[in-house]
């Protein structure tokens, strides 16, 4: 049951926010009462900050099996950027985490909390990457550029989404590679 929660929140969130979540609207989606999601979840806020622990945690451990994979840069870069076009691919979805930043000020602590989390996460990988791509580069210009990719990619989703246009995405990720911002 949790995990059946869990997934219908997530869906509603990476298409409407944070705001959108609504115990009693996840528990008929779910078939159950409001109240059996409040015994997994008490608050709002509790389930919105496991929806973003899970999301660090998976894409945590598919970063890490990209690296574990390649050491081309460009390869393992191609890999990230497509997890942003396949949240778009699907039904115009946006990153869960990305689209909860933007509520960042309506967010409880403990949500804000792993947000924070997943943001350090990918900035870290990131760094890893540029290490491959740049191995002479100071510790602060790497992570000055992973938090520009990072920003970036994050960025153009919104701006596709908003747009209703994948291409959007497209276009901008060629042009991010194009100017050297990703490698």
């Amino acid at each position: 049951m949790r995990e059946a929660v869990m997934a219908i929140a997530k869906a509603t969130v990476q298409a409407h926010g944070y705001n959108a979540l609504s115990f009693r609207e996840i528990a008929k989606a779910v078939g159950i009462k409001s109240a059996s999601v409040h015994y997994h979840f008490p608050t709002k806020g509790d389930l919105g900050a496991a929806l973003a622990r899970r999301y660090t945690e998976d894409g945590e451990a598919y970063l890490a099996d990209l690296l574990a994979t390649s050491n081309d840069a460009t390869w393992c870069m191609d890999r990230y950027m497509e997890i942003f076009r396949s949240a778009l691919a699907d039904d115009n979805r946006m990153c869960l985490c990305g689209i909860m930043s933007a509520e960042f000020d309506d967010l409880p602590t403990e949500v804000r909390t792993e947000i924070d989390k997943f943001t350090e996460t990918n900035v870290r990988w990131i760094i890893k990457v540029l290490e491959l791509a740049k191995p002479a580069v100071s510790a602060l210009q790497l992570q000055e550029h992973a938090m520009a990719i990072f920003a970036a990619i994050e960025g153009a989703q919104l701006v596709a989404r908003g747009g209703q246009d994948i291409a959007i995405y497209d276009r901008t990720i060629r042009t991010y590679r194009r100017t050297g911002l990703i490698p």
